[in-house]
């Protein structure tokens, strides 16, 4: 009887373990804001990854409806008392979430950055990053900025959230080009005359992701500034709002068309394209956000099973004028790194 007990104990911790074993890796992907269809493309990456790796990772996406900063850190310190086995977020506060990544790692979660990392003093919170070189993104605005308008002028940025590392390395990238300067750390020296270019009263513009805001302000600055000779958002956000962009867009289609206005924005999903096709745009300098998602799953597997990754993952770039814009967007999930 008591050999019948054992074998049969022995049995329920043999299936016990085997059961824990076909669990799969729940691997979380946060973004800063679930209505933005950039983040829906890292959405659907992430799921098509965890479909092709098998049933040995689970895709969960969740962040704040809205672009919230208090909420994204509230999500990622429930995941870590979920018990998720990794998170690859993109901090929309890059030093506050460096600190909830301290308690992640505490509770040996790994956590990676995608879309936007930490800025360099906290870059050891995170195991690694996959995504854009935002300041390059900045450079390639800047240059198409300079095609339009190579004698210089008076310039607007728009960026998004004033702790958004991505958004502040761009707009050193565009503020770095155009001065034909390297300035010491982002957001990078304000212009004030430097190879021709000034920066107008009001700018940059922060949107904190608020996209119909975002049109407002488009609307507003170039409304008050008929001569301004440059207009570049750091995000698509005026035009993540289609209808609204256009509307306001339209204003200023005559300025748009003879380059007295160099409009170029970043981003390139379908509808940026679409305008850009249609005049309401003379440049689109976008990232790869599905490959973002589909590559996080990857890095997240490699450090769960002990394999060393790249500190560094770049996705690339896409760099797009009305020349090229029915090709300029690649699908690639290569990585390119430097």
């Amino acid at each position: 009887m008591k050999k019948v007990l054992l074998i049969s104990c022995f049995a329920l911790l043999l299936t016990t373990l085997f059961a824990a074993q076909a669990q799969p890796y729940t691997f979380a992907l946060v973004p800063k804001a679930m209505n933005n269809p950039f983040f829906d493309l890292a959405r659907d990456g992430c799921m098509d990854a965890a479909e092709e790796i098998g049933a040995d990772v689970e895709c969960m996406y969740f962040g704040p409806g809205e672009h919230t900063e208090l909420e994204q850190v509230q999500i990622v310190q429930d995941l870590i008392t979920q018990g998720v086995d990794g998170i690859a977020v993109s901090p929309s506060n890059s030093p506050a979430m460096a600190r909830v990544a301290e308690e992640a790692a505490a509770a040996g979660i790994p956590v990676i950055t995608w879309d936007s990392d930490f800025v360099a003093e906290d870059f050891e919170d995170r195991v690694a990053y996959v995504g854009t070189k935002n300041y390059d993104i900045g450079v390639n605005l800047a240059m198409r900025v300079m095609e339009i308008k190579p004698d210089g002028g008076t310039l607007c940025i728009q960026s998004g959230g004033a702790a958004a590392a991505n958004h502040n390395e761009r707009m050193q990238g565009i503020r770095d080009t155009l001065a034909g300067a390297e300035s010491s750390e982002p957001p990078g020296e304000r212009l004030s005359g430097e190879n021709g270019w000034t920066e107008i009263d009001g700018c940059p513009l922060y949107t904190n992701d608020d996209f119909p805001l975002s049109v407002q302000q488009m609307d507003d600055i170039l409304s008050a500034n008929p001569d301004l000779d440059a207009f570049v958002p750091t995000g698509g956000f005026p035009q993540f709002v289609p209808n609204a962009y256009q509307q306001v867009a339209e204003k200023f289609r005559e300025q748009i068309a003879d380059g007295s206005l160099a409009l170029v924005v970043a981003d390139t999903l379908p509808d940026q394209i679409t305008f850009l096709k249609d005049g309401l745009s003379l440049g689109q300098v976008g990232q790869r956000p599905y490959a973002m998602g589909y590559n996080a799953m990857f890095i997240l597997q490699s450090i769960v099973s002990g394999e060393e990754v790249a500190e560094i993952n770049f996705t690339g770039l896409d760099v797009c004028t009305p020349d090229n814009a029915d090709t300029c967007v690649s699908t690639s999930t290569d990585l390119t790194n430097p």
